[in-house]
């Protein structure tokens, strides 16, 4: 199978993938920065195809990993709105141009840096989990992680409220996401985003992505992460600007 050979998508895939074994291995959110970096390159969904088959197989490591901490009401909450999303994004992304996918990834990403930075921080509170933000905020994340692998700041919005231990945290991100993922993979094959080249070049990047997986599960466990999100949020910003400015300059001249 022919391999992408373009010298720049893999100066930008490698951090890309990257990000994405941290993510997998516990740092939530800083796989958020994968598809935007890819995007780019390539057609938006096109990078979320590639980094598909990588992140199925790193939920795997993950759910291994972390199975014996999850929240069971969290998932039963969250996955059937995830459902609506991921079927809700399946009819609109054969509608939406490559120009205003960059632009939705990049405002989404900007308004989840804003938050994190500015926002109103989430007040911790004991009672269960709430079943209806959950279907709303999990519809959601269906809908932005199977058009631009963003399904994390929609999900987080929902459960960082709620004090969670450290490890049900991370290991509950694990179970939601790893069922995410399974579920975008018709989606993306009845649009046709999935190519032997694609697949093959997933296939490459697939060893460097498990090891910084691995890496991600010892690091998340012996390393605060204060200073290296914040870092990642500055990465994301200015990335995320670049993506609006493509995608409105390509709009405009449409």
């Amino acid at each position: 199978m022919t391999l992408i050979t373009d010298p720049l998508f893999y100066a930008l895939a490698v951090p890309a993938v990257i990000a994405l074994g941290l993510s997998k291995g516990g740092f939530v959110g800083v796989g958020q920065m994968a598809t935007p970096v890819l995007a780019l390159v390539m057609p938006p969904l096109e990078a979320a195809a590639i980094f598909l088959p990588i992140m199925i197989a790193q939920d795997a490591a993950a759910v291994w990993v972390y199975r014996k901490e999850w929240s069971g009401r969290i998932v039963a909450i969250v996955l059937p709105g995830a459902v609506i999303g991921v079927g809700a994004a399946w009819l609109l992304a054969a509608h939406i141009s490559d120009a205003a996918v960059r632009v939705f990834i990049g405002v989404t990403t900007i308004a989840f840096v804003l938050y994190n930075w500015f926002g109103t921080k989430p007040v911790p509170h004991e009672g269960a989990a709430p079943i209806f933000p959950g279907l709303i905020w999990g519809s959601i994340a269906g809908f932005t992680s199977t058009i631009c692998q963003a399904g994390g700041p929609p999900y987080q919005m929902y459960v960082l409220g709620m004090k969670l231990p450290k490890m049900v945290y991370v290991s509950t991100n694990a179970i939601v996401f790893a069922a995410l993922n399974w579920m975008k993979v018709l989606p993306y094959f009845a649009l046709g985003q999935f190519s032997t080249k694609g697949i093959a070049t997933s296939l490459a990047l697939l060893p460097l992505a498990m090891l910084a997986n691995w890496f991600g599960f010892w690091v998340v466990r012996v390393t605060p992460t204060e200073l290296f999100y914040r870092i990642t949020l500055i990465i994301l910003f200015l990335i995320s600007l670049e993506l609006v400015r493509s995608g409105v300059t390509d709009i405009l001249r449409g």
